[in-house]
């Protein structure tokens, strides 16, 4: 194949996150007895995106992003909560959330024969970990890059060059990112001097970040890799 070392993103790549998080969300707040109105629900998401976004930038740790969240969110409706509590709660949910998406699995079973993978991922470990096993991707990647336990965060070169150190014969020209963000995956692909594949469902969207390639579906990535 092109590449012998594929990079995968993990939320909104291989796993349905947005999935997760709604399911996530509405267990909290039933636990909490709130309404999870829409205003509320878009509000968080806002937020919540806003947040990951300063981490990305490297304006707040992993830890402010989600363990001030809650409050955020609360504060903005004129009420005072526990941020760290809830997010706690939520995290238990959240770690659940293992739909995966499409036929994933078993693009992975196939392609973990004809090349080394790797996931790489911005967020929590434990969270991570856990949805990658329970939906049975774990077992076919040589190991798990997780922003937390790296020190850095995709889209900063400190994030790849921490990953490239441990993959074994390491070579810049053979490998490829495959990711659904713009500014965490493929610019950290174009920091790192790596080709980048942006997987985005949406037909006719134009890239605010030029990636090599764009694929509408994870299946897609069969035409990339065999030329």
């Amino acid at each position: 194949m092109k590449y012998n070392t594929l990079l995968f993103d993990v939320d909104d790549t291989l796993l349905d996150f947005k999935d997760a998080e709604n399911q996530a969300l509405r267990h909290l707040f039933q636990e909490v007895a709130i309404e999870l109105t829409p205003e509320i629900e878009h509000t968080y998401k806002v937020l919540n995106q806003r947040r990951w976004k300063e981490y990305e930038k490297g304006n707040m740790t992993s830890e402010e992003v989600v363990n001030g969240r809650f409050g955020e969110l609360f504060a903005h409706f004129g009420k005072e909560v526990d941020s760290p509590a809830m997010e706690r709660r939520y995290r238990s949910y959240l770690n659940q959330g293992h739909k995966r998406l499409g036929n994933s699995l078993e693009i992975v079973q196939d392609l973990a024969q004809k090349a080394d993978l790797y996931v790489v991922t911005n967020g929590v470990a434990q969270t991570q970990f856990q949805r990658l096993t329970e939906s049975n991707l774990l077992p076919y990647f040589k190991d798990i890059f997780v922003s937390e336990t790296a020190g850095h965060q995709k889209p900063k070169t400190e994030f790849f060059d921490y990953a490239f150190a441990r993959i074994p014969k390491f070579t810049k020209q053979e490998t490829v990112i495959i990711g659904d963000s713009l500014t965490s995956d493929i610019q950290g692909g174009i920091n790192a001097g790596i080709d980048t594949i942006w997987l985005h469902p949406e037909k006719n969207m134009q890239p605010t970040i030029q990636p090599t390639f764009q694929i509408q579906t994870l299946e897609e990535i069969y035409e990339i890799l065999a030329n």
